[in-house]
């Protein structure tokens, strides 16, 4: 008998006309990534997609650090939906992991406890006047680059693919906790087999490493990082990654969460501080990209625009390896042409900037 379980974990993802709900720790940790997410629909690819100065931030971290309760969060959730079907939309794209995690918890509770969707409607109208309609399609920013990853291809200045070898460039996909392991069925593949990032490494190009880890979680945790103390934690878990991924010899890490992001990237330095060790070739660090940042070089996006000078880890042996030209000398300068100043660097010479 023929298995369908694949088929309950794909999503149909629209094509056209996306409502964009953004980051709030995205627009901080990466703040080209987003822009670049805009760019690549909007001219690149020719998408309609709706982008509204009037939302605030989803209040994620506040609600999974006990500050922000359900009730409040629930309402927050509603106005953004507001805001939607004032804009005459019907499909809702986060940027953030967190925020595709809130939103699908509360449809969920609102679904199981229609009581609650209710109550949150009441608690919305008193305190705004607004009234919404639930999004047809929930959907996360990556899976809507994974949606349109074959006309990026079409469109493709380079590839995923060693200009000295010839060989394809190996990658590690990292997935954040909040995309399927929730809700294994809101994310294209569920927990264990998400092929949401990995479709994109193989369709410009390059292929998956697969290693023992893959699927083990950044380290980020809200209650790890909030309190300092609890810090250890999360290095620890990024390190555990590290380590089982570094035989391997990756040339790059993928990550669809702001969070992922930045950990990986930045226990990176951490580490070489503290223990003089780094995971990538040649004694640097893995360089750590947004799956934007990732679409952005494939199609030719200037790297300093698309703000890879942010990164603690760095990419230039990537970019050389892709056959991607840059000026060093332009990139710590911001838009003006003023130098923005340049990180200091690892205690130890480990290309960790």
């Amino acid at each position: 008998m023929e298995r369908n379980s694949w088929n309950t974990y794909q999503k149909e993802i629209p094509e056209d006309k996306y409502f964009y709900f953004r980051s709030c720790i995205r627009q901080n940790f990466f703040p080209a990534s987003e822009r670049a997410f805009l760019n690549i629909l909007k001219k690149d690819l020719g998408i309609d997609i709706y982008d509204d100065a009037n939302l605030t931030s989803c209040t994620g971290i506040g609600y999974h650090g006990d500050v922000v309760p359900l009730e409040t969060i629930m309402t927050v959730v509603a106005r953004a939906m507001s805001i939607m079907t004032e804009a005459g939309y019907e499909n809702f794209v986060t940027s953030c992991i967190t925020t595709f995690g809130i939103f699908t918890e509360v449809m969920e509770t609102w679904a199981e406890f229609p009581e609650t969707e209710e109550r949150t409607r009441e608690f919305l109208y008193k305190a705004t006047g607004r009234e919404f309609k639930k999004p047809k399609c929930l959907a996360h920013a990556s899976d809507i680059i994974f949606r349109h990853r074959d006309r990026i291809a079409e469109h493709a200045k380079y590839t995923l693919v060693n200009k000295y070898t010839g060989e394809m460039l190996k990658g590690v996909e990292h997935i954040g906790c909040h995309y399927a392991k929730i809700f294994p069925k809101s994310g294209i593949g569920g927990a264990e087999f998400p092929y949401v990032l990995a479709g994109m490494i193989e369709s410009w190009g390059g292929s998956v490493v697969d290693y023992p880890e893959r699927r083990h979680c950044c380290g980020f945790g809200f209650r790890n990082y909030l309190v300092q103390a609890n810090r250890g934690y999360s290095v620890a878990n990024s390190k555990k990654k590290l380590e089982s991924m570094a035989p391997y010899k990756p040339d790059f890490i993928v990550c669809n969460c702001p969070g992922c992001s930045m950990f990986l990237d930045k226990w990176q330095y951490t580490i070489a501080e503290m223990e003089q060790k780094t995971y990538g070739q040649d004694g640097k660090g893995i360089p750590v990209l947004t799956y934007e940042e990732l679409a952005g070089l494939v199609l030719g996006y200037e790297p300093w625009e698309l703000g890879l000078q942010m990164h603690q880890v760095d990419v230039e042996p990537m970019l050389d390896k892709m056959g991607i030209a840059y000026d060093p000398m332009t990139k710590y300068l911001g838009k003006n042409g003023k130098f923005i100043g340049k990180p200091e660097e690892a205690m130890v010479n480990l290309g960790c900037y």
